[in-house]
Parts: C-alpha cells; sequence; structure tokens
C-alpha cells in the first residue's frame, strides 16, 4: 500500500479474478479478386448479401473467388476479405497490359486513377488536387462504376428555367427542331414542357445546334386551331425545360440556412446518383442516391449536426463515388459560409463516369500484397485463410509468410483446377498430378489441403461452375467448432458433409484415396445415397507427430493463443511463489475445462523453482511449462468377426485374434 504521511484510511481494491479468455477460432480471410469494393483492405463481412453488397455480383473473371467466399459463409459468418486488383499502371489499355481502374468523370484521363480504398483515397486524393480525372470518381475500381452518372443542380435557373427558343413541334414524332435559340440550352435528361398543352417529354440527345430528339414521341397539339404553322411557333415558343430530377425534391436550390444566417447566398445544390446503364441496379436510369440541400461551404452543418458540404457529405455518406476536385465554372465552392457563392452554366452539371476497368486477371504479385494484409495477428484475427484458386507461388506465400509466422491459423488449400477439372476419365493422372503439386509445398502442420473442385450452381448467371473446395473445407472446420469444439475432427459422415455440390471433379476411389492421403491430402469423395464427404483430416506436415491432424493443431492454437492472451496479465510481476502460483492456478482450471470437453486425455503445468531458476529470474524471464496429451480421431477402424463352434465359451477366444 502507499505510504501514507498523515494518519488515515487508505483503500485499494486487488482484482484476482482472472480468467483464461474464449478465443475466436471460426473466423476466416481470403484475398480474392471481385467485380467491385475496395482493394487492398479487409473487410468483415457475415453472410452472402453482405457479400454481394460489398463486392458485387460474380462474373467469369471473379467467380471463382467469389464462390470460395460464399461457400466459406455458407457455414460459418465470420470472413474478413481483402479485394485484389491488377495493380499495373497503365492509361492506355494496351492489350496484356492492364490494371485496375476507377471510373471517373474525365472522359480521357491522362494519369493512371486506381483509387483502392479509403485510406489510399484520404492520402492520395482528398485534397482536390487530383483534378486530372474530373469532378467525380468511383468509388471503386472495376467497369461496374462506368454505369454511374451524377447529376448536380446547383443554381434555381438549373432546377428550371425558360428556353428562349422557337420550336416546331410534329405530331407523334420524337424530334424537335429549333427555329431560333440554340439546342445549347439543353442538355440530355432535361424535362421539356412542350406546345400549348405543356406536354412532358424528356430530352434524349442532342443531335446538333438546331435538333434534339425525345425519349417518347410528341403527341400534344400541332398547328390544329392556327392560322398557320408560323402562327403555332409562336404559341410553341420559349418552351419550359426542367432538371429531369427536379420531381424528386421539394424546391429548387437556394441558400442553405447555415449560410443565410452567416451572410452567405446561393451554397445550396442537389445531387443524385444513378444507374445510368443498369449495370448495378438492372434497370437503366434508376436513382440509387439521392442528396437534397448540401452546401457548397466547407463549413456548413445541417440541422442535425452533420456536415452538408457536399465534398464530405459525398465522401461519407455514397457508396459509389468520391469527390475529386470542385465543379468546373463555380465560384467560392469550398470557401466559409460567408461567402457569395456562384455557378456559370444554367444548365445542370450531369458527368457519367467511365474509362473504370477491371484489369486483367490479378497477379500472383498482386494476391500476395493483399495476402498481406494478414501478416499481423495482433491488427486482424483470423483462424483459417482461404487458398480459393491459389497457384503455387500464392499457396507458398500463404503458408511461409503468414500461417508459418503467426502460427494461429491454418491456411486451406486446393489443387489448381487446371489438375482436377476436366480430367474425366484420366483419374490416375489426376491423383499424379494433385501429388505433384502438394509435393512443391512444404511440410507444415498449418496448412491442409483437400483434393478436388466442385461443380454448383452460380445463379446470379444461370449457368455451372467448377469451384475449389477449400471454402468447404474451411466451413466445415467452422462448423465443427460451432457444434462442437475447435479440436474435433471436421471430416467423416457427422461432421464433414459438403453442401451445394452437383458433382465432384475428381472422386477418387479407395485406391487413389490411400495414395493422397499418404501424401497428407484430404480426399472429398461423393458416396452413393450419403453425399460427399470430406474424407480426411490430414494436416500437410510430413513428419509422423500428432500434429499431422487438423483436430490436434487446432487444439494447440486455441491453447496457445488463449493462455497467451492470460499471460499478458503476468508481465511485469515479480517472478516469485506467488506469482507462479497465482499463474498455474489460473491455466489449470482451463485446461480441466477443455479436458471435461474431450480436447486432451490430460495435462500437467509446471511453474515453480524448477524451470523458474535464479538464471532465469535473474534475466527477467519467467517460464510456465505446459504438458498435454491431445485427444486423438479415429481414422482406421479393424472390424474382426470371429465364427465359433457350438458349445465354445466366448471366453476362451476373445482376445485371442485380431
Amino acid at each position: 500500500m502507499a505510504l501514507q504521511v498523515s494518519p488515515g484510511i487508505n483503500v485499494s481494491e486487488i482484482d484476482l479474478t482472472t480468467v483464461v479468455p474464449t478465443v475466436s477460432t471460426t473466423t476466416g480471410g481470403i484475398a480474392g479478386h471481385f467485380q467491385w469494393g475496395p482493394v487492398f483492405q479487409p473487410i468483415l463481412i457475415s453472410d452472402e448479401n453482405q457479400l454481394v453488397q460489398t463486392f458485387s455480383t460474380p462474373n467469369t473473371n471473379t467467380f471463382v473467388d467469389f464462390f470460395t467466399s460464399a461457400n466459406f459463409l455458407n457455414y460459418g459468418n465470420q470472413l474478413f476479405m481483402v479485394g485484389v486488383k491488377n495493380t499495373t499502371s497503365d492509361v492506355t489499355g494496351a492489350s496484356g497490359n492492364t490494371g485496375g481502374m476507377n471510373a471517373t468523370s474525365n472522359t480521357n484521363p491522362v494519369v493512371y486513377s486506381l483509387i483502392k480504398n479509403s485510406d489510399d483515397y484520404e492520402e492520395n486524393y482528398s485534397d482536390g488536387e487530383f483534378n486530372e480525372s474530373g469532378t467525380w470518381a468511383a468509388k471503386y475500381p472495376g467497369e461496374l462504376g462506368n454505369s454511374l452518372r451524377v447529376s448536380v443542380c446547383s443554381k434555381t435557373d438549373q432546377f428550371q428555367s425558360t428556353v428562349t427558343a422557337n420550336v416546331t413541334l410534329t405530331a407523334n414524332s420524337t424530334t424537335v427542331t429549333f427555329v431560333s435559340g440554340s439546342t445549347a440550352q439543353v442538355i440530355a435528361g432535361d424535362i421539356l414542357l412542350l406546345g400549348v398543352d405543356q406536354e412532358e417529354r424528356q430530352v434524349s440527345s442532342i443531335t446538333n445546334s438546331t435538333v434534339i430528339e425525345l425519349t417518347s414521341a410528341y403527341t400534344g397539339n400541332t398547328t390544329s386551331g392556327f392560322s398557320s404553322a408560323a402562327a403555332y411557333r409562336v404559341a410553341a415558343q420559349n418552351p419550359i425545360r426542367r432538371w429531369e430530377y427536379a420531381s424528386f425534391f421539394k424546391k429548387a436550390p437556394s441558400t442553405t440556412l447555415y449560410a443565410n444566417t452567416r451572410g452567405g447566398t446561393s451554397d445550396e445544390l442537389h445531387i443524385v446518383i444513378d444507374d445510368e446503364d443498369g449495370q448495378i441496379t438492372g434497370t437503366r436510369g434508376r436513382i440509387i442516391e439521392t442528396y437534397e440541400g448540401l452546401s457548397a461551404a466547407f463549413d456548413a452543418k445541417g440541422d442535425d449536426g452533420r456536415t452538408i458540404f457536399y465534398k464530405d457529405a459525398i465522401n461519407n455518406r455514397s457508396q459509389w463515388i468520391w469527390w475529386l476536385t470542385h465543379l468546373s465554372g463555380t465560384t467560392n465552392f469550398g470557401a466559409a459560409a460567408t461567402a457569395t457563392f456562384a455557378t456559370a452554366s444554367n444548365l445542370p452539371d450531369a458527368k457519367s463516369l467511365v474509362q473504370g476497368r477491371d484489369g486483367t486477371t490479378p497477379r500472383d504479385a498482386d494476391y500476395n500484397t493483399a495476402i498481406n494484409e494478414f501478416n499481423d495477428k495482433s491488427k486482424i484475427d483470423v483462424s483459417l485463410l482461404l487458398g480459393a484458386g491459389a497457384s503455387q507461388a500464392r499457396a507458398l506465400h500463404l503458408i511461409n509468410n503468414i500461417a508459418e509466422v503467426r502460427k494461429d491459423c491454418v491456411v486451406c488449400l486446393t489443387p489448381p483446377s487446371a489438375m482436377v477439372v476436366g480430367n474425366d476419365g484420366t483419374v490416375s493422372k489426376t491423383m499424379d498430378a494433385v501429388i505433384a503439386f502438394r509435393n512443391t509445398l512444404p511440410s507444415t502442420s498449418y496448412a491442409i489441403m483437400d483434393s478436388s473442385y466442385k461443380l454448383q450452381y452460380d445463379r446470379y448467371n444461370d449457368k455451372n461452375r467448377y469451384v475449389p473446395l477449400n471454402g468447404d473445407t474451411a466451413g466445415l472446420i467452422v462448423r465443427a467448432d460451432i457444434t462442437r469444439d475447435a479440436w474435433y475432427s471436421p471430416a467423416g459422415f457427422n461432421r464433414g458433409q459438403i453442401k451445394n455440390v452437383l458433382r465432384l471433379s475428381y472422386n477418387p476411389i479407395k485406391a487413389q484415396r490411400d495414395q493422397l492421403y499418404k501424401s497428407g491430402i484430404n480426399p472429398v469423395v461423393t458416396f452413393p445415397g450419403q453425399g460427399t464427404v470430406l474424407f480426411g483430416d490430414k494436416t500437410l506436415l510430413s513428419q509422423p507427430s500428432a500434429f499431422d491432424r487438423i483436430n490436434v493443431r487446432r487444439l494447440f492454437i486455441v491453447l496457445e493463443k488463449a493462455i497467451e492472451l492470460a499471460a499478458n496479465f503476468t508481465l511485469f510481476e515479480f517472478n516469485d511463489e506467488f506469482t507462479r502460483s497465482q499463474f498455474k492456478n489460473l491455466i489449470e482450471p482451463f485446461l480441466r475445462d477443455v479436458q471435461g470437453r474431450r480436447g486432451i486425455t490430460d495435462f500437467q503445468v509446471v511453474c515453480d523453482g524448477s524451470n523458474n531458476t535464479g538464471e532465469v529470474i535473474d534475466r527477467n524471464e519467467f517460464v510456465g511449462d505446459i504438458y498435454v496429451k491431445p485427444n486423438r480421431s479415429i481414422n482406421y477402424i479393424q472390424l474382426n468377426f470371429v465364427a465359433v463352434r457350438t458349445g465354445v465359451e466366448f471366453t476362451e477366444v476373445v482376445g485371442k485374434f485380431g
């Protein structure tokens, strides 16, 4: 207790209730190529719906990584996903040298625009100096961004105005001819109120300075009731044009309340983002986001205290675009709310995003960059790493640079597609190829490999696709964790049933399963009437050891992770008998619990003067030796049926054969 200078009472509280914590064992991780979503940034996904919302649906280039992820999520609900894109810096898009790129509002970008994620945007694009690519950029790289269109209405005349022109209208025609005035007073998408009937029609395109096309034919009055066509043109002059999205807003933009109370004017603007090509929603032109009453003032706030500065509002709230620079032809945009804001054009600023690219298939280097997001176990807690369609280089990187370094997770692998898909009738060659691939990988207990791909239905594209099974293998481990414990084998008919299998690309027979299993490869087998089953639980450890089994490796990961967390609270205490006793009393109840749940058969914790000698203490070290006997899964069953003669007592023969 603290020494007191004068008489008094000092109250202290000492916490001796520390326990070994429960640790997560069901979280997966994958680096994958997807149509959409952030790249090189981990995102936690809980189900397939969130997977689609974040990374979009699969296509021919992305289905392997998509369905590996989706298949894992069919068993569990925690998957850290890191998007991958080819990062080749190429603006022109030359064949064979194309990297992924964000769609932008500049139709002819002069620089390579790859905004990988929110961190990349904040560091490299948020200051407004990256204006070579226009005002807006798609949130993520990929062709999907080319479907986006951004329309901004920043003053009253853009919301609605009178066109100074005489026009000729022809009944049942989509063509409007300007007799006087110019078509420069309208833009594609504007709504025109035409004729004496004020019939609303939308501008489809601007043909030239005198002709525009409508999306549907004008059917109102033309020259009927007039002395001549000239007299009608006078009556039809000065049509009204409206912003195409005017009906979605309460009023035209003017001055926000925030700016008005500070002496500013004309800072308000409305923004609409639509799916111009229908690639996102399935419907051309469908509105996907609207923003009403935003401000051009950097300090403007709404009634709820949130920023309404249009740059920040878009960046913080939009799922689809980033701000790159202020609208062209504007004055004081980005100034304080005390300023007078102005927009030169009387037409809305409508920009289609273009030049977005998925890029060619990511290189192993790109995948490995994404995989490196999992190298720090203090940053992301994962227990299972999915290889998806990993090549040898990626598999080696996952094993050597992630799992073997972290030592708290297991890599799940499948042989490359070329070795196991499309080899019907040549199963022996398939077996040899699979074993040869395994032999290119190291001996390790931190990796497991299954034997083939499965054919499954792609409901997004209405076709069947072959997908690697490592997502399912990892999912079976999760299901074993959830229904039993981490130290239960995920294989066999009780816990090894694989979902959504139309057929296997390679269904090994018993003789081939024997060869695969000797090489540490876990066969996946379809048994008639019994489903498709993971029929092995080996790791890739070559030497005979308890750690050549998945359940033992997973048991020790749980023990080591949990006890390491608990041991953190022993740091900086004294290495004396009290601390050592406290450590044993902390660990032993945890191990008894694991023993009661059939994880281990026996254990012993040694933490005393025998292993904490004076020399150890003088080095400021602390040693706790934990001995455990892991439980083993049954891999081989011998059933002996012995026929005996009538009159022979069973006691005479029991135990004599076997």
